[in-house]
């Protein structure tokens, strides 16, 4: 007797909300190798020609303007939303979806205040649908290898951290408007925090900042560079400055009582990421092939919502680094110390078993009214 095996369930129907740089440049052609998880169904933007070209681009059945988006968030076309829009807009739409009882996967930051994380947080759960926070790199392998092997204490007992995270940013770009949560520390200092706290699987306990501008014209509304100084349990100590202002840089450091590890390049989607691991006299490189981290990251929040599982980087984690970028923004204000003892904490924490690995996007597609962030 041939027993017939259980139908797939069908792929989760997404509609991107926001259509910027990073949502044409990585979401969309994301969906391409996540194709039999979700399936790429509508999109939503202000922008009528963005619409018009990349519905044809991406053959999408259902093209929707802000206006018109909760009549498509209510028409049962769709179960789940990309939210790509600013920062300072995540929470609106995320409570939005969610009281449409639909499914959220939120760019980071989650949003630029811990009562609207907290808002989107109860909305989500008084719906019960799906929270994810879009951390791309708690799926890919050069990140998960090294949190385990700091925490399998390859180098001993990890002693400091250290990253720098940098870029030029274009003149007139949204991360340089302050109104719509722009920043360094929003936008690419958020790695550096959230790096130093899955691979030292813990909570900072004080942090100090401080700001730097060389009077470029560019950051009139955000800080040109931030430095950040976090203290963990343990007399652990994580350093990082991110700038919007100097030449590209992305990487952190490891250093235990045994050895160290370097992770450079650490934070990218677009080129392979890599480490060196050094023991005593002995060092071993490893490099990783570029792959798709945004389809990695669909593949697990779809199959979240498949097996009604709180997602990894749910939306408290997303909730914890905003307490954190708070905590900067006051202690540059003040000069002190700010305490996060009272800061929410997690339990669980990226792992190997976590990773997803999908095929590279060749090229980042033309844009359609959308420009690159480096200038």
């Amino acid at each position: 007797m041939r027993i017939k095996s259980a139908p797939a369930a069908p792929p989760l129907r997404f509609a991107v909300v926001g259509l910027g740089h990073i949502a044409q440049a990585a979401v969309l052609p994301a969906f391409r190798h996540a194709k039999q998880h979700v399936e790429l169904t509508a999109l939503v933007s202000g922008t009528r020609s963005k619409l018009q070209q990349l519905g044809k681009r991406y053959r999408v059945k259902h093209l929707a303007s802000y206006a018109d988006a909760d009549k498509l968030f209510d028409s049962g076309a769709i179960d789940a939303v990309y939210v790509a829009t600013p920062n300072t807009e995540h929470a609106e739409w995320t409570i939005r979806a969610a009281e449409a009882g639909l499914h959220v996967l939120c760019e980071k930051p989650l949003a630029v205040s811990v009562p609207d994380c907290e808002r989107m947080i109860d909305a989500c759960e008084r719906n019960d649908v799906r929270l994810m926070t879009a951390y791309r790199l708690h799926f890919e392998r050069c990140n998960l290898e090294v949190a385990d092997l700091v925490r399998r204490k390859r180098i001993g007992e990890a002693r400091f951290f250290d990253s720098q995270f940098s870029m030029q940013v274009k003149a007139g770009n949204i991360r340089l408007d302050g109104e719509l949560g722009g920043g360094p520390e929003w936008d690419i200092g958020i790695y550096c925090q959230n790096a130093a706290r899955y691979v030292f699987a813990d909570e900072p306990t004080q942090v100090w900042a401080t700001v730097s501008h060389s009077g470029d014209a560019r950051f009139k509304e955000v800080p040109e560079t931030v430095h950040v100084i976090l203290r963990f349990p343990g007399d652990r100590v994580a350093n990082f400055i991110c700038s919007f202002g100097a030449a590209d840089r992305s990487r952190y450091e490891i250093v235990g009582t045994k050895g160290s590890v370097v992770v450079d390049p650490a934070f990218h989607y677009a080129q392979g990421l890599g480490y060196e691991l050094t023991i005593g006299q002995k060092r071993t490189r490893k490099k990783f092939a570029r792959s798709d981290q945004f389809a990695a990251e669909l593949v697990y929040f779809a199959q979240c919502v498949k097996r009604g599982r709180t997602p990894e980087p749910s939306g408290k984690e997303g909730l914890i680094d905003v307490a954190i970028i708070e905590a900067i923004h006051e202690s540059i204000e003040t000069g002190d110390w700010v305490d996060l003892t009272t800061a929410p904490r997690k339990v669980n924490r990226p792992t190997l078993r976590q990773e997803i690995r999908r095929p590279a996007v060749p090229r980042e597609p033309p844009m359609v009214q959308a420009e690159s962030v480096r200038g």
